[in-house]
């Protein structure tokens, strides 16, 4: 190995998950570190005996070592391009230039595309890209440079929205920008559904790709019901279910900003369509007394639990949500519920429903248990990276 990578040598038995090709090294098993190394510097993994492991971005925190290769190489802008390419070349897979009815998508999945720290969200042109991790935000450029190489044309802009997800212990001082092109069209299709897009002030990179199929879903069983979005953000599951034809849609968000958004997109996709209407209310509030309003309903809250520490009450947060759910639907409704917690798993989170669901005293059937779409892809050996889960549920 290159003389030039910081030497991190792990305790005795704590290569174990690294020869199962896991990507992390937590800080706890690490024995000691050989040479100068700073935060998101590259260095190169060892067991206590003197075995290669692995090659990755160092930082401060938990998470001590994030692995991008478990082979010996040099981490120049080649290999980079390499992953990239990769990455790119599944997605054209998933999304044909013949259909161009779809042309928002994830470009990269960090750890399921083996760029651990990484996301990079398309947006009919512009690729926004958001580091979690310093190792990767100092490579940017060169990241930006291989994107432009790899989609030609097909690339208008790449902005850079980092300055929210970089650790906030880090010495960098992040500032989002625009690193190639300029501010273009913000206007992007999915399934033929037209939504504008706010990548620069709007959560994550700005919409919510993850849902695209389980939106879709929501369409096909919309037809004659009476549907409630709570947590509408810019209200896509809305304007599936008003094309899936529901009688009545109603959008739910605290952010006054996020219901404009949503007000934006149904006089884009529904005109002067008298069937929806948005509220700019606290979800738990709302769903104090709509009884037997609605027979589809959507929980898409956000991430109630972001670290071991708040797991616990993420859960009785879920259990209460979904107990609200289940008072109030009405007979034969149908109920989407999600948790987009990466450390909440599939079992606590279908206990929290199943709870909620037995407190309201409620029959419900699974339909469907879903997760996220294949532009989302996990890596097998990192199971954590299956973060969004959902049920599709039949309440008598």
């Amino acid at each position: 190995m290159d003389a030039q990578f910081a030497k991190t040598v792990l305790k005795s038995g704590k290569d174990q998950s690294l020869k199962r090709f896991h990507p992390w090294v937590f800080s706890g098993a690490i024995k000691k570190v050989y040479g100068q190394v700073n935060e998101g510097d590259v260095v190169a993994v060892y067991s206590n005996k003197d075995e290669f492991l692995g090659i990755g971005h160092y930082q401060v925190g938990s998470i001590a070592v994030r692995v991008f290769s478990f082979e010996e190489i040099t981490p120049d802008i080649n290999f980079w391009k390499n992953k990239l390419q990769n990455a790119y070349n599944l997605r054209k897979q998933l999304f044909s230039k013949d259909n161009q009815d779809t042309n928002v998508f994830r470009l990269v999945n960090a750890e399921g595309d083996g760029m651990p720290g990484l996301i990079i969200d398309f947006y009919n042109g512009v690729a926004v890209m958001q580091m979690h991790s310093i190792g990767m935000y100092l490579i940017k450029e060169q990241l930006k440079d291989a994107l432009v190489e790899i989609m030609g044309g097909e690339l208008k802009a790449v902005y850079d929205k980092s300055a929210k997800t970089i650790p906030f212990k880090s010495s960098v001082e992040p500032i989002d920008g625009y690193l190639y092109g300029s501010d273009p069209d913000k206007q992007v299709s999915e399934y033929g559904l037209t939504f504008n897009v706010d990548w620069e002030l709007g959560q994550k990179t700005g919409f919510f790709i993850d849902q695209r199929e389980n939106r879709k879903l929501v369409e096909d069983y919309a037809k004659g019901r009476d549907v409630l979005n709570m947590f509408c953000y810019t209200g896509g599951f809305s304007f599936f279910a008003m094309r899936g034809g529901a009688n009545l849609v109603h959008s739910v968000d605290s952010s006054a900003k996020a219901i404009a958004l949503t007000n934006e997109n149904v006089k884009l996709n529904f005109p002067d369509d008298s069937r929806h209407e948005a509220f700019a209310v606290d979800a738990f509030d709302y769903l104090k007394d709509i009884k037997d309003k609605y027979n589809l309903v959507v929980l898409d809250p956000p991430a109630f639990a972001k670290h071991r520490e708040t797991l616990p009450r993420a859960l009785q947060g879920y259990k209460r949500l979904n107990t609200r759910a289940f008072e109030q639907i009405r007979p034969g409704g149908i109920l989407f519920t999600f948790s987009c917690s990466q450390v909440v798993s599939k079992d606590k989170f279908r206990e929290a429903v199943f709870s909620g669901a037995a407190i309201a005293g409620r029959s419900v059937k699974i339909l469907h248990q879903l997760t996220q779409p294949a532009d989302h892809p996990v890596n097998l050996y990192h199971p954590e990276g299956e973060y969004l889960k959902g049920l599709v549920l039949y309440v008598d």
